[in-house]
Order: C-alpha cells, then sequence, then structure tokens
C-alpha cells in the first residue's frame, strides 16, 4: 500500500544549508536522477544528444549563485512497498524521502519537459529553445549511446517514442520513482504540465500487460546513460582537418574582433533569428558526416550509420547547400511529406550524407540524421516544378530494416537505393508463390532500376516485392522480403509457422519459404488498408488450423500485424478457406488499431466466423492460438468443444458470443 507523506516547502535557494543539501542529494542520487531525465527527454534528440542532454540537465539542476528565487514547494511523495524501481545501488535502495531531493527531482523533470516545448514566438520547425542551448558535458569526436538491448527494449523504447513527454514523465516516475497516481499527478502539476491527469492515465496503457517486465526494462542497460558505449566519430573527415588547424586558430583570433565589431554594428534587434541562421554551422555542406566505404563489413552495428555517401554528386556543395537549407526552413514551394510520427524538425548536428545524384529527371539527395530519420530532397533538373522533401523515421534499423531507400518514385514504379551489405537483389510477385523471383539489376552506385508498384486502386492482381540477400561478409547473412508501401523505408514482411504438435513457440521468421509465400499470396492484397501509415514490418502468423465440417478440409487462421516506426500496431485476423486459386483473397474478421493482439505482449488470440459448406448449411467456426484449452459458444446458438477449434451448426446471421479458456488459466473473447 503506498504511504503518503506529509507535503513540505522548502527555501533551497535561499538557505545556504539547504543548497548544500540539494548537491548532496543530487551526488547520491546522480544516476536515478540521470536516468529519469533521460526517460523524459524527446527520442527525437537521438541517443548521443539524449545522453549527453541528461546528463547536462541534471548537471545544471542547482540554483546558480546569487540567485534569488526561492525554492518551489515540494509534493506529497509516495513509497511503495520494497525495492522501487529504478534504484541504482545500494544509496538507492528505495525512494529518497528528504525533501532537498524532491525539489532536486523537479528541477530536473522541469528541464526535461522544457526540451518540447516551444513559445508562440519561436519557429515551428526549430528544436524547442532548450534544445538548442550550449550546455556541459560536450564531448568531441566520439559518440555515446547506451548498451543495446533486446527486442523488448526496443519495443518499450517505440512506445516511448509515441508519445509526448508528460507521458513519459508519468510512467518514468511511476516505474522508476515508485509514485503513485496521485503523486504523479501532483508532482507534473509543479512541472507545469497543462493535464497532469490525461499524462497519468496515458502512461498506464505502457507497458501493458506485463507492466512488471516494463518496470525491468526500463531499468537496463537500454535506459542508462551513465553506463554507454563509444564509437568515433567520422575519423577521415578528422584527419584532413588536422593540417589547417593551425591556420585556422591564427585566423580567429583576427576574425573573432572583426566578428564582435560587426555584430555590434549590424545585429541589434534585426539579427537573424531564423532557423537556417541559429543553426549555420550544422547546415554547412563541410561538415556532412560522410562514412567510409568498408565501414559496414567491420561494424556491430550494421544500419544506415554504415552506409557510405554514394552517387556522382556527393561533392556539389550548391546541391547539399540547398537541400540542407531546405530541410532546415522550407520555402513554400518545396513540397513537405512526413510519415506518421516523424518530426520535420532541422537536424541537430550535422546529418550523414547518404547519397547524391541524378535519378529519372531529378537532384536526389539522401541524408540520415541522429534523431533516426532518414530524408529525401529532390529537386527538378528542368521544368518548372519545385522541390519536395520526405521524412521518414529508421529508429533502430538493422539488417532488413535498413536495407532499401526509396530513391525516385514515378507513376508506375520505384527505383531503391540498396544497403551495401546486399548481395544479391530480385524481384517476385507474392501472387505467384510458386513463380521464381527475376534478377533486379543494381547500379554501381547501389539505384536499383525500376521496379513495378503494388497497384493502389482497382484490382488487385499483382504484388511486386524485392527479395534480398545479405552478403556472407556478415554473420547475418539471409533472404527476406520488402514491400513498397508508398513511403521511404520499405516494409519487411516476416511469417510465422502453425503451431506444431508438442513443438515450443516459434519466433518470426523471413517470409521466404513456401508455406510463407502460400500464406502471403492469400493476404498481399490486404497491404493496401497499410500504404501510408509508417509501417516498420508486417508478420502473418498462422495462429491455428482447423479441419472443417462435411468433408475434413482444412482451413487456415492468420493474424497478420503491421508495426509502426512509432510503435503502435494494427491486426488483421484473416481466415483462409479452402481456395482453387492459390492467390484468392483471404476473409478479413478482424481489424483492430492501436493493440497488443499478435504480439510478444498478445500472444494469445481467439477468432470466429460464419462459414458455408458444399451442403449449403452454415456454421460457426472458432479457432484459437497455441494455449487455448476449450472454446465455447453462447448467445442464439450453444457449444463447447476442447482444444484451440471449435464448429457448431448455427444459422447465418445468428449472434454468437465465443469465449476460451485457457491453458495456464483465465479466459480469451473473441476479437472483433
Amino acid at each position: 500500500m503506498p504511504i503518503h507523506q506529509p507535503q513540505q516547502r522548502t527555501d533551497v535557494q535561499s538557505n545556504p544549508t539547504g543548497v548544500r543539501q540539494a548537491e548532496a542529494a543530487l551526488v547520491e542520487h546522480y544516476p536515478r536522477l540521470v536516468r529519469l531525465a533521460y526517460v523524459v527527454l524527446p527520442p527525437g534528440l537521438g541517443r548521443h544528444r539524449r545522453v549527453l542532454t541528461a546528463h547536462a540537465v541534471v548537471q545544471r539542476a542547482l540554483p546558480a549563485a546569487g540567485s534569488k528565487a526561492s525554492g518551489p514547494r515540494v509534493p506529497a511523495q509516495s513509497r511503495r512497498t520494497g525495492p522501487p524501481a529504478g534504484a541504482e545501488g545500494a544509496s538507492a535502495d528505495r525512494v529518497p524521502a528528504h525533501p532537498a531531493y524532491g525539489w532536486v527531482r523537479l528541477r530536473v523533470l522541469r528541464a526535461a519537459l522544457a526540451h518540447e516545448r516551444r513559445p508562440r514566438w519561436w519557429p515551428g520547425r526549430l528544436p524547442a529553445p532548450a534544445a538548442v542551448r550550449p550546455a556541459l558535458p560536450v564531448v568531441w569526436g566520439l559518440r555515446l549511446f547506451p548498451r543495446a538491448g533486446g527486442v523488448d527494449e526496443l519495443a518499450l523504447d517505440r512506445a516511448l517514442s509515441a508519445v509526448d513527454g508528460p507521458v513519459r514523465a508519468a510512467f518514468a516516475l511511476q516505474l522508476l520513482e515508485g509514485l503513485d497516481e496521485s503523486g504523479v499527478r501532483e508532482l507534473l502539476a509543479e512541472a507545469a504540465v497543462a493535464d497532469p491527469a490525461d499524462a497519468v492515465r496515458r502512461a498506464a496503457r505502457l507497458g501493458r500487460p506485463d507492466r512488471a517486465g516494463a518496470q525491468a526494462m526500463l531499468r537496463s542497460g537500454e535506459f542508462d546513460p551513465c553506463t554507454v558505449q563509444t564509437r568515433p566519430s567520422d575519423l577521415l573527415r578528422r584527419r584532413h582537418r588536422v593540417r589547417a588547424a593551425a591556420v585556422a586558430a591564427a585566423l580567429c583570433v583576427v576574425a573573432g574582433g572583426l566578428a564582435v565589431a560587426v555584430e555590434q554594428g549590424t545585429n541589434g534587434p534585426g539579427e537573424d533569428r531564423s532557423p537556417a541562421g541559429v543553426l549555420a554551422p550544422v547546415l554547412d555542406p563541410a561538415e556532412l558526416m560522410r562514412t567510409a566505404a568498408e565501414r559496414w563489413a567491420d561494424t556491430s552495428r550494421v544500419d544506415f550509420t554504415a552506409w557510405p555517401a554514394r552517387g556522382g554528386r556527393t561533392d556539389d556543395e550548391g546541391l547539399l547547400g540547398r537541400a540542407l537549407r531546405a530541410w532546415a526552413e522550407p520555402p513554400e514551394s518545396v513540397r513537405v511529406s512526413t510519415t506518421p510520427g516523424t518530426a520535420a524538425v532541422p537536424p541537430a548536428e550535422p546529418p550523414q550524407l547518404l547519397f547524391a545524384d541524378e535519378v529519372d529527371g531529378a537532384a536526389v539527395v539522401l541524408f540520415h540524421d541522429s534523431a533516426d530519420r532518414v530524408v529525401r530532397y529532390a529537386e527538378p533538373l528542368s521544368g518548372s516544378g519545385g522541390a519536395a522533401i520526405d521524412f521518414a523515421r529508421t529508429d533502430d534499423a538493422d539488417v532488413t530494416t535498413g536495407a532499401a531507400v526509396v530513391v525516385s518514385r514515378t507513376a508506375d514504379g520505384a527505383r531503391f537505393l540498396l544497403a551495401p551489405w546486399i548481395a544479391e537483389s530480385t524481384t517476385r510477385d507474392l501472387l505467384a508463390p510458386d513463380t521464381p523471383g527475376r534478377r533486379l539489376e543494381v547500379g554501381p552506385d547501389g539505384v536499383t532500376a525500376e521496379v513495378p508498384r503494388p497497384a493502389a486502386g482497382g484490382a488487385c492482381e499483382t504484388w511486386p516485392v524485392l527479395q534480398l540477400r545479405s552478403s556472407e561478409r556478415i554473420v547475418e547473412k539471409h533472404a527476406f522480403l520488402l514491400t513498397d508501401l508508398g513511403e521511404l523505408a520499405p516494409t519487411h514482411l516476416t511469417y510465422m509457422p502453425k503451431p506444431g504438435r508438442g513443438t515450443p513457440a516459434r519466433q518470426p521468421r523471413e517470409a521466404t519459404g513456401p508455406d510463407a509465400l502460400l500464406a502471403w499470396a492469400r493476404t498481399a492484397c490486404s497491404l493496401r488498408t497499410l500504404a501510408g501509415s509508417g509501417v516498420r514490418s508486417v508478420n502473418n502468423w498462422a495462429f491455428a488450423e482447423q479441419k472443417l465440417p462435411e468433408g475434413g478440409a482444412s482451413a487456415d487462421w492468420v493474424c497478420t500485424r503491421a508495426d509502426t516506426w512509432r510503435g503502435p500496431g494494427r491486426v488483421l485476423v484473416q481466415f483462409l478457406a479452402p481456395a482453387a486459386s492459390p492467390a484468392e483473397p483471404a476473409t478479413v474478421i478482424a481489424d483492430r488499431d492501436d493493440t497488443a493482439l499478435c504480439s510478444k505482449f498478445g500472444q494469445h488470440v481467439l477468432a470466429g466466423t460464419h462459414w458455408r459448406a458444399d451442403s449449403g448449411r452454415w456454421y460457426v467456426l472458432g479457432a484459437g492460438s497455441r494455449a487455448v484449452t476449450g472454446i465455447r459458444a453462447t448467445g442464439e446458438v450453444r457449444g463447447a468443444a476442447g482444444g484451440p477449434t471449435l464448429a457448431v451448426r448455427a444459422p447465418r446471421d445468428a449472434d454468437v458470443e465465443l469465449t476460451a479458456s485457457l491453458r495456464e488459466g483465465g479466459t480469451l473473447t473473441a476479437v472483433h
């Protein structure tokens, strides 16, 4: 049971003893405060800046010397029995109860939340003022990031990136600080959050159903900015600049005095406050990061950071400068598009150049930045058409989801820029599972020939996909499928096979085997409904096989789960009755948004449908996943069956409710 302490008030800043206590609390509990700041800070900062900013937020929590402001009221703190989440060693076996700690924590919380708040006068495409304010610590020549976690930690991080700062704060205060809901609401109110109750309600939905597991993941190395890994920044570019450092230092002495005089005479109230002006060093083409050509074959991080800069115009500073300026402050003539949940703000630091060249009558530039985005800029080589800039999220991309990017799209098809680790590329039609793939031509710069696009409307007669194979020079040598859903990053297709008798639960695998291709042939056309929704991957899970009444033919039940880059998922439950054609579309039984169903956090599923036998008689069919031990039908028709499937005679329009019993106890209702 939570124990409420009496509310207290302390004027820490006006009391030297209070300041010393606050400093002692900060030093003693520094790791837990930095972890709290890291979770609350916007994921869009990127992992390197987020680590440094979390430390900066905590280190600046103490009042400045000479400050006259009185300390804020310390809210009630709540403690749970047993060690709280987020305890950092022996000194943090329980939630610190001293007012000085609560005061420092509130200062940290306010500063972290400020990184998402923009004043009305602040340009909408710029990061919040706090995000661009320089602060110690500063690291040169290295990039820092917490230790990578597993699939579960990645899923939690995506879920946190899909919500705003107050929700992340409420989630962290409950799981890391052990506060109950009332304590969280009070603390968020003190931190000037507009609607603390709404933040707490939305935070309660995160990490479900395994809240204890989410708590353990939040305490793992994935969210620990005090235990980090390092990798170098661009070593080649740095080496070339060493020779010019002495000359530059001498010139800076002279130029510095001249710049001060010019600034005093010209800036005043009219100084340049535009994004391009504020971020001028970041938007310098000479500052772009470039990865060495063979980096991908000798790194443990095989993603967009390992892509080299390719194309014939990578040294065209005019083109690169226009692309960067359009990114920072696009004029009205530039068309801007973003995948859902992708921030279109300017880069926080010089981005990485992936590609610059002419493709299909346009000059195209591709960037990747520390906020885990891919940005595509294209301007026509002739004519009066305007330029375009597209943003797409690529959080924690890997060998498959970081394998290709659309470099050019026409009415008929798209060209892709392939990752340097792709050794073999073919195309195939998902609706023709028995037809072998056809070789796809790839230029020396990694740009493919045009691949036909899946039809967006009308008859669904073909569904072209890329089948790629990674190089034997990396451990993950395997083939996989990608499909174009109309965005910069193509979508990865996977498959989970039917449950076998006595076999353990299976994991998603590549959809290149015969069973996977047959299942996708029946469900591919349902991918149309996912176009433009920021989908990272789609998995077909054949969760049940059922022998049908009156003849013994078999049908499959498939849960098609689409996971987005921003976290939320969408589920289609489909019934695959026997069909004359291998590409006959399945019947969609249920369609659910924002659900954990058919994922690691929603491993049980039950579905039902009406089905007509060749005799003309109608049945209600039901099927459940591996842990279902029995199904019961109630309503206008009653029936029961042991095991994971059920079939009972019922009129065509009978209103029937299905429930299932689970092996470990509990019940499950059918998804609609």
